[in-house]
């Protein structure tokens, strides 16, 4: 049996940011263990000692500014991109380096879901609340469940 995981990241503090928390533990409520989850603030590059051992890697993040879209599904390629800023990596380098140390290439994908108010708070828009349920049910049906 393959070995899902869905990595919620964001500022829960900042309203719409923390959309990632949240479908992370949706998830991890509604799969009945089929599909672990992850909660952070931000993505590091320990994260990857995690990444290994899956098979499929599902990251969820906010995305603010004009889309076409208010939720979309990527594929993610590992390609490895430096940062200025050493406690953020991005999720395709995390899987670049999996590759590079482990030898190992999870599918992985990028849920990014709109957000439209980022201050201080815990309560979602109530569009970006839409999208997040609407982000749940696609992912648990990538899965079948």
């Amino acid at each position: 049996m393959s070995r899902a995981i869905v990595i919620g990241y964001g500022n829960p503090s900042r309203q719409d940011d923390g959309v990632g928390h949240y479908v992370a533990d949706k998830i991890e409520q509604l799969a009945n263990d089929r599909i672990d989850a992850l909660i952070c603030h931000q993505l590091g590059i320990e994260l990857v000692e995690t990444i290994k051992d899956y098979d499929t890697v599902i990251f969820v993040d906010a995305h603010a500014g004009e889309r076409s879209t208010n939720l979309e599904i990527t594929s993610i390629e590992p390609v490895y991109s430096a940062s200025a800023f050493t406690h953020f990596v991005k999720p395709n380098s995390l899987i670049a380096l999996t590759e590079n140390l482990y030898k190992k290439r999870p599918d992985a994908f990028l849920v990014s879901i709109s957000g439209h108010n980022f201050d201080f708070g815990t309560e979602f828009s109530p569009e970006t609340q839409k999208w997040a349920d609407i982000a749940v049910e696609k992912i648990l049906e990538m899965f079948g469940l």
